[in-house]
């Protein structure tokens, strides 16, 4: 319906970046639905999955690390942790980009939790190596599993941004 869109770093940086705190913001409200607590899924893997699909660019790891930074200050972690998982989650889906490119919409929904455990994995180590603790495996799992089920946002802004560049098609 739509085409292709132009890649001005505001629609495709920009816009989904201030979403992801937006909807991070959401989900942290101390809302309880029968005694039970929102998720907190790390909204910021839709776009550290998207961007490294939709064009390689020098401007996507900042904004990344722009996005972990605001999630360590806002969930009270450590510095750099969310930061440097999103950009390992980033440079992941970057270099399995060519294998991924054309693939039916369920493969690249595994792509997408392949990518999405490379990056909790990291976090776990990350975490694990700065309070010399381990952290809850269940809670990692659980925010794993809501994480995942956030692809049609990653597809979507595929879908949108794939075709604005001519110079990667």
């Amino acid at each position: 319906m739509g085409g292709a869109r132009p890649l001005h770093p505001g629609l495709w940086l920009g816009v989904p970046a201030l979403l992801c705190v937006l909807a991070t913001i959401v989900f942290a409200a101390p809302i309880r639905i029968y005694g039970l607590q929102l998720p907190e899924p790390v909204f910021a893997m839709v776009p550290a999955f998207a961007w490294a699909l939709i064009r390689p660019s020098i401007l996507a790891p900042f904004a990344l690390l722009a996005l972990g930074l605001f999630l360590d200050v806002f969930w009270g972690g450590p510095t750099g942790l969310w930061g440097l998982s999103l950009l390992v989650a980033y440079a992941t889906a970057l270099a399995g980009r060519s294998m991924m490119t054309g693939q039916s919409r369920p493969m690249m929904w595994v792509w997408f939790a392949g990518v999405t455990a490379v990056a909790m994995a990291g976090g776990f180590l990350f975490s694990m190596l700065d309070s010399l603790a381990m952290p809850s495996l269940l809670a990692v799992f659980w925010q794993f599993l809501v994480t995942t089920l956030l692809f049609p946002f990653a597809h979507r802004l595929i879908d949108r941004f794939e075709d604005a560049d001519v110079r990667f098609r």
